[in-house]
């Protein structure tokens, strides 16, 4: 009885193939107690019992970042009409490529892709599929968390020195230390679901510190002799200067490197598949991002013209109490944009040490991993506290590739859709900007790590 089920349930499947349809996914599981046991302990697969608007938090929580603070700067290298549009078309192209993850998580009926690089392995083989993602993934996510390493402690150093004005200058490095301290702590929670609680208040943060920008800015109003003309002194400073900023406006969407792990939290079922409660988060988070964006970088600008400060609170000045507020903000959004970082890597190598190294799976084990992590983009950060600067350079080659086109390659190379068809030109012209933006933004970050490099200094 039980195989001619089986068997109806293949024809109906293939059957499904045949015409188009989108197949169920009728899950047969064929993992040994060991495996079940091992996947209960992993991060990303420990837990699948998220509701929709868990998703939508997180992916506020990883796509809204500092750097939306930046985006004023950015729109007075680029001007108003290359900014605008390329702040839309931004937009546009990274929640098409996030609809098409959020697809892709369970094309294979049976099979939940719940991590980035088991996509590209499907797509291009086990070994080149891993080559192809893991770098690329582990330079963004470890890249941002000593990003908002450096971002915690010089956010909490504004607010002392803000405060306390005759106080004796302490370095950044001990507020990125006490910035560190917080998650010594916070890395010990064992998988996604469990961070929702910080999640959610680091979405929070990032709605009301970006409000507080463009609205105080409103309140400002536009400055004497504001100029609108592109910010650079010399044609070859406006050059690199766009290209930075196209960067700038480009890596304001990270949210792509973890995406399927947030997916694979949601439960899933053949008459309810995760893509629904997946994609209704991922649309909610998307408007929020504009709320966010938008207005901050088209009234900062706005208020301020080219000569707006790289972090439009600092040209804000005032009201002392509000920029205190704001900063105080950045610190608790960047606390919760780390863990959500840190929670694929955690996976990567504990999945590692579990699977290929064969350590027992336990809790001295995730503490010594997690506390190693932390203590290492700690290091780094208080090493480099101009990181951020270097990020763009770095991030070109990684931030373009998971967010702009990869999951436009692996779309081709499974759906194969029919040539001049709407959806091959759409992933192709996505395709072609993505390498484009690849090969411009690092050549901008680069001139402008050299320009700045007299300024850095090593453990400030």
């Amino acid at each position: 009885m039980g195989t001619e089920s089986e068997s109806a349930m293949n024809q109906t499947a293939h059957a499904a193939e045949r015409e188009g349809a989108s197949v169920p996914s009728f899950e047969v599981d064929t993992r040994t107690a060991e495996q079940k046991a091992i996947d209960e302990w992993l991060p990303i697969t420990s837990s699948r019992n998220a509701k929709w608007w868990y998703s939508a938090f997180h992916n506020v929580t990883a796509i809204v970042g500092a750097g939306v603070l930046s985006l004023p700067s950015a729109m007075s290298h680029l001007g108003w009409g290359p900014g605008v549009v390329i702040l839309v078309l931004s937009w546009v192209i990274t929640l098409y490529t996030l609809w098409q993850m959020v697809e892709m998580h369970e094309m294979v009926p049976g099979k939940r892709f719940d991590r980035y690089h088991e996509l590209g392995q499907h797509a291009f083989g086990e070994k080149l599929g891993l080559w192809i993602v893991v770098p690329q993934q582990l330079i963004c996510e470890v890249g941002v968390d000593i990003a908002y390493m450096v971002t915690g402690g010089k956010s909490l150093q504004k607010v002392h020195d803000l405060l306390c004005n005759n106080c004796k200058p302490i370095k950044t490095s001990y507020f990125i230390m006490i910035f560190a301290s917080v998650h010594f702590f916070l890395a010990h929670l064992p998988n996604f679901n469990s961070i929702t609680g910080i999640s959610l208040a680091a979405a929070v943060m990032s709605l009301s510190y970006s409000t507080i920008a463009w609205a105080a800015s409103v309140h400002k109003g536009v400055q004497p002799d504001v100029q609108y003309g592109h910010n650079g002194s010399t044609s070859a400073n406006t050059v690199f200067g766009f290209f930075n900023a196209l960067g700038d406006v480009a890596f304001a969407y990270a949210g792509h490197n973890v995406v399927l792990e947030i997916q694979a939290t949601i439960p899933s079922s053949p008459e309810k598949p995760s893509k629904g409660p997946m994609w209704r988060g991922v649309l909610i988070a998307y408007i929020i991002v504009a709320f966010c964006y938008f207005p901050v970088a088209l009234i900062g600008y706005w208020t301020f013209g080219n000569q707006v400060a790289d972090n439009i609170l600092i040209s804000l000045e005032k009201p002392t109490w509000l920029i205190v507020a704001a900063n105080l903000f950045v610190v608790v959004h960047v606390i919760g944009s780390y863990q959500l970082f840190a929670m694929p890597v955690f996976d990567m190598i504990e999945t590692v040490m579990v699977k290929k190294w064969r350590f027992k799976p336990s809790r001295i084990l995730r503490f010594t991993v997690r506390n190693l992590y932390v203590a290492f983009t700690m290091f780094v950060a208080i090493t480099f506290p101009f990181f951020g600067a270097l990020l763009g350079f770095f991030g070109g080659f990684a931030f373009a590739p998971t967010t702009y086109y990869l999951p436009c390659i692996i779309w081709l190379a499974i759906y194969k859709p029919r040539k001049f068809s709407l959806s091959w030109i759409i992933n192709w012209i996505c395709i072609i900007l993505g390498i484009l933006l690849m090969v411009v933004s690092p050549i901008g970050a680069l001139r402008q790590i050299i320009v700045n490099a007299k300024t850095y200094g090593f453990y400030q």
